[in-house]
């Protein structure tokens, strides 16, 4: 569909978690074994996650570009999960088991799920929730 004579191009370029401590998230994400962008900086981080990046950003700082004027959101769910798909239940659980020792917190635990694959979700220092999930034509 196109609006106004223009199409929207349809992916998804970066997905930016305003972080409340900086230097704590991006530890979390490299003890995942995540390799930070070349030009990450004090202010800044990003990580690339296969063809987009996750970038992390001070919250408040975010939250005067993206919402001005908004009250900042408390430390709790705000509805949004990221998702990581493998290719079997044996890889699920080890990348389940991995995150929460490099200090992940256990939302839910690998269940089945009635779309048919398996999927447990954890949540970062900051609780942002990750799927861990088989079972799906993205892995």
């Amino acid at each position: 569909m196109y609006v106004f004579g223009v199409a929207i191009p349809q992916r998804v370029s970066i997905v930016t978690l305003g972080a409340r401590d900086l230097a704590s998230l991006r530890a979390f994400y490299a003890r995942w074994g995540w390799t930070e962008t070349e030009d990450a900086n004090e202010g800044w981080s990003a990580f690339d996650v296969g063809g987009w990046l996750l970038s992390l950003y001070p919250i408040d700082s975010l939250g005067d570009e993206a919402a001005p004027g908004a009250t900042r959101p408390e430390a709790e769910w705000n509805g949004v999960t990221l998702a990581i798909n493998v290719e079997s239940e044996a890889h699920l659980r080890a990348i389940f088991d991995a995150a929460i020792a490099a200090g992940a917190a256990q939302v839910a635990p690998v269940t089945r799920r009635e779309w048919g694959g398996m999927s447990g979700y954890v949540a970062d220092p900051e609780g942002n929730r990750w799927e861990l999930a088989v079972g799906s034509e993205f892995a």
